[in-house]
């Protein structure tokens, strides 16, 4: 079910209608104003049996959740969690949300700008079975603490990690990948403080597996990332390596005609 700018729409009206609707299963809210966390809170209260998916789009009543709200009981239904440019979202809602919801797979944070370790870092810890997609791009305050959390608790899961964006991120967190995520697929580090030495761990992680690599207006990525990225490309399908102003264009010829079998972006 998704709800898109229901500008009427309140927290009473949200539970009621969760009430009526205990069978729901996925619940997609957005630009729903006058819903806040009193909302959502109801809704996991009502639906906690059932709701698999949830998401938060643009709900820009959503604060961070105050001391003292009564908690009801953990989901162990709800798999995927999306809270996406909601700028009110914060740590302790975070943190919250990991109690209630400890069975999540799936993790879509892109754009909250105001969370940081504090909050991400107990979500991670009282997920229970393992993290399999996690998207972080736009989370400006995150830092390698993060991520290297992330892989430790979930790298054995972990498919998809996307942090474009996350400008604190450097080159320790693609080690920490490196070191523990054999089946990560998918990897966006763009706008990231990463550099030539992070490729080079990453390339030489023989368990990895990488299918798609995504290095976007990285500055410290430069030509001598060639053989690096030569060595990834024997599994990459597609390769991401627009506005890296420090890699030449011969050196994206060079690639483009090693690395036939990948979807080269320049």
């Amino acid at each position: 079910m998704c709800l898109r700018k229901c500008c009427f729409l309140s927290d009473n009206g949200l539970v009621a209608f969760a009430r009526s609707a205990g069978s729901l299963e996925i619940l997609q809210l957005e630009e729903c104003n006058r819903v806040s966390e009193s909302g959502i809170i109801g809704v996991l209260s009502n639906c906690a049996a059932k709701l698999k998916s949830l998401a938060l789009v643009k709900c820009m009543g959503i604060k961070d959740m105050a001391l003292g709200i009564p908690m009801p009981s953990p989901s162990n239904s709800l798999r995927s969690l999306s809270i996406q440019n909601c700028p009110g979202f914060g740590n302790a809602s975070l943190a919250m949300l990991g109690k209630l919801c400890p069975q999540l797979q799936h993790v879509d944070l892109s754009g909250l700008c105001g969370i940081t370790n504090v909050g991400i870092l107990p979500l991670l810890e009282s997920c229970e079975t393992g993290l399999v997609k996690v998207n972080l791009s736009g989370c400006l305050n995150l830092t390698d603490e993060a991520v290297l959390a992330l892989t430790k608790i979930h790298g054995e899961t972990l498919e998809l990690l996307n942090l474009d964006g996350c400008r604190k991120i450097t080159d320790a967190s693609l080690m920490a990948v490196a070191d523990n995520c054999a089946f990560l697929c998918d990897l966006d580090v763009s706008k990231c403080a990463i550099s030539d030495t992070g490729l080079a761990a990453l390339s030489k992680a023989e368990q990895l597996n990488l299918q798609v690599l995504s290095v976007s207006s990285c500055s410290e990525v430069t030509n001598r990332s060639m053989s690096s990225l030569k060595k990834l490309g024997k599994t990459l399908v597609g390769l991401n390596l627009q506005h890296c102003n420090s890699i030449s264009s011969s050196t994206v010829t060079q690639l483009v005609e090693s690395l036939w079998r990948c979807d080269i972006l320049s």
